[in-house]
């Protein structure tokens, strides 16, 4: 489509350039005449025939306005399209700290997306993922990024007005860096840095310096989440006992201190001081939790609160829990998720349910500032970009009083993306199966605990027993290869959730058939089991590690791809040692299979026999084996 913009775009181009391609526009003198002006606020965008405008009030609204501006022009050559922002920023929260680091083209073409959707943040957690230059070990072999790739970054997202700013721990979550034996001296736990010390005050400095120096944002996210820890390792034996709150607070006002020299915006997760003023020190979303006059007292002002919550489906937990935050006294930001945590897939079941929700009251709760996570947890199998139409989503509802429309929101990631909203939706399949709770509210991964679960040990085979996931898998196969678009350029993302349900169709229940002809001496079974089954669920793990790991390096750092791999090398090797017991066993070189003479009894509590899904593992170590992986009472 050619266009020939009229007005002050002087600050427009650089961005309008970055979208060409994907837009399929050029700029020529007999273009299209598209008029564009800086308004008092709300984003107006139209067109008559032969002439259309774009009035925006901030720089990312532009960009918004652009895409509707061509995806409505698809449709009718007359139109006029007005919307007003609900919330003053809105945008994703990547996980960049647990091995998928994005590479800074990845990002860029994330920056694309959101741009177009409207999106006008970004928040790039990194627990130790960033240089500093004094500490070596500081994301050694990690993917940290350079100053100059996040500056890259930085500049790229403010041409399309969005701003990119830091979200560390200054803390908790710092497992990756504590690990490394000599600078034990920062450490309090295995996670926790040791508070109080001049050499941890010192690092903490360094920190917040090396995070903020690339960015023009003056915010700053500084974690302080989870910290159960605290308090209870070095510390304790060289203070003594202290509560967890004093120790916190005290803490807060160090960092706030190298914060505020720099005149930076510092945000935090608000889940410790709810915990500790629930009485118990570790429920974040009882109702009656009551913040202590004393408590708000010694709260800082000046750091803004996020409230996380990922899961809830009614409208009253979130207001009730919002409420509990208020006597802190502190403005209050939200982040809810997309579920790319711990699976193959998305949870958009829970994610899109969950979203709707939040994001309603968070408008009538005249919460201004919303995002949208994207975890990581262990060792990170899935991608923010199957997470795009959770974007959307959010993009649509800051655009909107009321919740969007389903057929708009098809129609915007359509456009936005590339990809339909069907297509996106199946990947929530990879876990939402027969026997998971509506919408998979209860979080169950099967597609993660099916594919690294050994067969002959069948850790999870009594979860999973009589729901027919073979054919679960089979057909979901068969769907996601019927919708796939070899002409969409993020078409690539579903090469490996279809290779995935190919194992996953044969492997299954593999454990379960295997169990029951061991149980019946069914030596002919066995046999062809050990030929033919076990080498054909091998080729398909091959296919799909292929398929995955070419999609990692698209848009990931090579650095934490091994742990994948030799996640897929532990597949193989046991289903090649799989073959080996049982042709011992049915040629007579060993009496029995001692692993199959075990009983196969429930993984967990959750299950599907009390409605609490097919089963939940949050841990690769877990799911591989019950036997010791790693046990450290001293790691030095």
């Amino acid at each position: 489509m050619k266009l020939r913009f009229t007005g002050d775009t002087a600050e427009l181009l650089s961005g309008i350039q970055s979208l060409s391609h994907e837009l399929g526009i050029n700029l020529q003198e007999d273009g299209l005449a598209v008029r564009v002006q800086l308004s008092a606020g709300d984003l107006e965008v139209g067109r008559d025939q032969d002439q259309a405008y774009i009035h925006y009030g901030q720089k990312h609204q532009f960009f918004r306005g652009l895409g509707l501006l061509i995806q409505r022009s698809q449709e009718s050559s007359v139109f006029h399209i007005h919307e007003k922002q609900q919330f003053d920023q809105v945008g994703p929260m990547f996980d960049l700290s647990r091995n998928a680091v994005l590479t800074v083209d990845g990002f860029k073409s994330m920056l694309n997306k959101m741009a177009l959707m409207g999106l006008n943040t970004v928040m790039l957690y990194m627990e130790d993922t960033y240089e500093i230059g004094n500490e070596p070990y500081f994301g050694y072999m990690r993917g940290r990024y350079t100053e100059a790739e996040l500056r890259e970054i930085d500049d790229y997202a403010d041409q399309f007005g969005i701003e990119a700013f830091p979200s560390i721990q200054t803390l908790a979550h710092l497992e990756e860096f504590l690990k490394w034996e000599p600078i034990k001296h920062y450490r309090d736990t295995k996670g926790a840095l040791l508070v109080g010390s001049e050499a941890t005050n010192l690092l903490i400095d360094s920190m917040i310096e090396a995070a903020c120096a690339p960015f023009r944002s003056r915010k700053i996210h500084i974690g302080m989440d989870e910290a159960e820890e605290l308090g209870r390792g070095k510390y304790l034996d060289l203070n003594g006992y202290e509560s967890r709150f004093d120790i916190m607070v005290s803490h807060l006002d160090q960092v706030l201190a190298a914060v505020r020299r720099r005149g930076l915006k510092p945000m935090m997760w608000s889940d410790m001081f709810l915990k500790l003023a629930s009485g118990n020190g570790d429920e974040y979303y009882d109702k009656n939790i009551s913040i202590p006059e004393d408590m708000a007292r010694r709260i800082p002002k000046d750091v803004d609160m996020v409230y996380w919550d990922y899961t809830h489906m009614e409208p009253e937990d979130y207001e009730k829990v919002i409420a509990n935050h208020r006597p802190l006294g502190c403005n209050l930001v939200f982040a809810g998720a997309v579920w790319i945590f711990n699976t193959f897939g998305v949870n958009y079941g829970l994610s899109l349910n969950a979203s709707d929700v939040a994001l309603q009251v968070c408008k009538q709760e005249g919460i201004r500032e919303v995002y949208a996570t994207m975890w990581g947890d262990d060792g990170n199998e899935g991608n923010p970009f199957a997470a795009l139409l959770g974007l959307q989503l959010y993009a649509e509802h800051a655009y909107s009083e009321q919740k969007p429309n389903q057929d708009w929101l098809a129609e915007r990631v359509k456009f936005c993306t590339g990809i339909d909203m069907e297509t996106f939706l199946q990947l929530k399949d990879l876990d939402e199966v027969p026997g998971s709770e509506p919408n998979n509210s209860k979080q169950s991964n099967p597609s993660k605990f099916l594919l690294y679960q050994d067969v002959l040990l069948g850790l999870f085979d009594k979860q999973i027993e009589g729901l027919e996931l073979n054919s679960h898998y089979a057909d979901l196969e068969q769907r996601i290869h019927s919708r796939r678009n070899p002409e969409a350029a993020l078409d690539y993302l579903f090469e490996m959730p279809e290779k995935l349900a190919a194992v996953l169709k044969q492997k299954s229940e593999f454990g379960i058939d295997l169990k029951l002809a061991y149980d019946a001496k069914d030596a002919g079974t066995l046999r062809a089991m050990a030929v033919n089954g076990l080498p054909a669920i091998a080729e398909a793990v091959r296919e799909l590690r292929a398929a995955h790991r070419t999609q990692w390096l698209r848009m990931f750092k090579p650095f934490g791809w091994e742990v994948i791999d030799i996640r897929y090398g532990g597949v193989l090797t046991r289903l090649d040692t799989a073959a080996v017991r049982i042709m011992d066993y049915v040629e007579g070189r060993i009496p029995c299979i001692e692993e199959l003479e075990q009983e196969r009894l429930v993984y967990s509590t959750a299950n599907r026999f009390n409605h609490k899904g097919v089963g939940w593992c949050s841990y690769y170590y877990r799911i591989a084996s019950p036997n010791v992986f790693y046990h450290v009472l001293n790691p030095f």
